[in-house]
């Protein structure tokens, strides 16, 4: 290799470069939730979270058209010694990290600006300072320049906080917050509803346009902390890894469904399966909502693949960390880490913790009558209750540090007696609907039609 003559290659990035590629592969109603974790961040850097409703008072405001979108909150604001790492792309090595956040790498606010339009305006307030930049179209085409003027004292009523407002939008992302507003609207709702249901349900408050978003939280049956045959509790497990605090409970959300509700749910949905399978949580957010894939185990390693007869059965896994980077978590921060050493250790506890409940589901599902009076007993507990609000003794798992677990001893159907048969047949809908009718009870269920019938049939026989 020749000698060195001191002339130098420019390897800069471009500014292009980050607003293309950032913004590529991520769809707004993610980008948004970008913007709310940013508020949340400001919650616990504010050091004002206490009690059981740690995130109560604090709120975020969405407002959005065919001409503008704005995020408005009172939690805390950019501190004045933060503002180079918060409007930075990327976070710089010096940096702290927020305690509680699930950001990593410094780009989630400016992707989403980014993603929105081509002029944006921040204002914040955090104690007494106030002040503020703008990000214009000329700014985005510069490639030379990177700092951005700042504006001080801006105005601001009220508490501290911070206000986002993007023009300029994109031509795709105005008809979709205008013409198709209403679409938007409605799935923006949905996704804020569980993917921040938890951090609402502990006092956290969203509106969209006005209209305020109430939480989809989903429950678990618990029996009671007695460990009787009757008692119909979760699989619990607790772990701590390299900083990591695990927390996994999995259990039925409802009675389990017969046959016959079984044959109905496949041909139309009455009950609902958005609330059965896996969520995941890293710092209270969901990266992951009611799965029922071989990301979350089942269909492998001796779970049975997800059917409606498994409707009843729903877990959560929660990782909390200080260091965010040690969540796993995919850059999208919407996204699981499948790789993650440790969400594969933790994923094995997650197929025991099932195989308790599909083999529970199985046991009973030629009985789920019957099996009502156990699940009668029992009260559901919201998911992200279930830690503080429940007394199960949970015992050390052998050899492993610090993890514990409730394995539940759940009731058993009575063993069938020798004199009985089960009798299984389908016939077409409309004659059964018939002979229903025959019988003057048109409301009777299928299964319970055939009982008639063959009751009638016997009674003629005269045995």
């Amino acid at each position: 290799m020749g000698a060195n003559t001191g002339e130098r290659v420019d390897t800069s990035p471009t500014k292009s470069f980050f607003v293309s590629m950032l913004t590529r592969d991520i769809k707004l109603e993610d980008a948004v939730l970008d913007l709310l974790d940013n508020c949340v961040d400001g919650i616990n850097r504010s050091g004002k979270k206490n009690g059981a409703k740690p995130y109560d008072g604090f709120t975020a405001d969405i407002k959005f058209d065919a001409t503008s979108f704005t995020i408005t909150d009172n939690c805390g604001g950019i501190p004045w010694d933060q503002r180079n790492y918060a409007f930075r792309m990327g976070r710089p090595s010096e940096a702290n990290r927020v305690s509680g956040s699930v950001g990593v790498y410094g780009i989630g606010m400016k992707r989403a600006i980014f993603k929105l339009g081509g002029r944006c305006t921040i204002s914040t307030r955090n104690g007494n300072d106030r002040y503020g930049i703008e990000i214009t179209p000329q700014w985005l085409r510069d490639e030379k320049t990177w700092d951005i003027g700042v504006s001080r004292p801006v105005e601001w009523d009220g508490d501290a906080g911070t206000r986002i407002e993007v023009s300029a939008l994109h031509e795709g992302i105005s008809k979709m917050l205008g013409e198709d507003g209403a679409s938007f609207g409605s799935r923006l709702a949905k996704t804020i509803s569980t993917h921040y249901a938890y951090i609402m349900d502990k006092g956290f408050r969203v509106t969209i346009n006005g209209e305020a978003i109430k939480p989809k939280t989903i429950s678990i049956l618990y029996g009671g902390d007695k460990r009787a045959d009757s008692a119909i509790n979760p699989f619990v497990y607790e772990d701590e890894v390299d900083g990591v605090r695990v927390y996994l409970a999995v259990g039925l959300n409802d009675n389990i469904p017969s046959n016959a509700e079984i044959d109905r749910e496949l041909e139309a949905p009455t009950r609902s399966s958005e609330d059965a399978g896996w969520t995941v949580l890293c710092n209270d957010r969901a990266v992951l909502y009611c799965d029922r894939t071989e990301l979350t185990g089942w269909g492998e390693a001796g779970v049975p693949r997800y059917h409606t007869q498994f409707i009843a059965i729903s877990g959560v896994v929660e990782f909390r960390s200080d260091d965010p980077s040690k969540l796993p978590t995919t850059t999208t921060k919407r996204g699981l880490d499948a790789s993650s050493k440790l969400y594969l250790q933790v994923k094995n506890k997650m197929r025991e913790g099932m195989k308790v409940f599909t083999n529970y589901t199985n046991r009973w599902k030629s009985k789920a009558g019957e099996s009502k009076k156990h699940t009668d007993r029992c009260a559901p507990l919201p998911l992200n209750k279930l830690r503080g609000e429940t007394k199960l003794r949970l015992r050390k798992v052998p050899d492993a540090q610090n993890a514990r677990q409730h394995k539940p001893r759940l009731p058993s159907p009575a063993k069938p007696q020798s004199s009985t048969e089960l009798i299984e047949f389908r016939k077409d809908k409309k004659k059964i609907r018939e002979v229903a009718e025959y019988l003057r009870q048109p409301g009777l269920d299928p299964s319970d039609v055939g009982s008639r019938c063959f009751d009638l049939i016997h009674d003629e026989t005269g045995k």
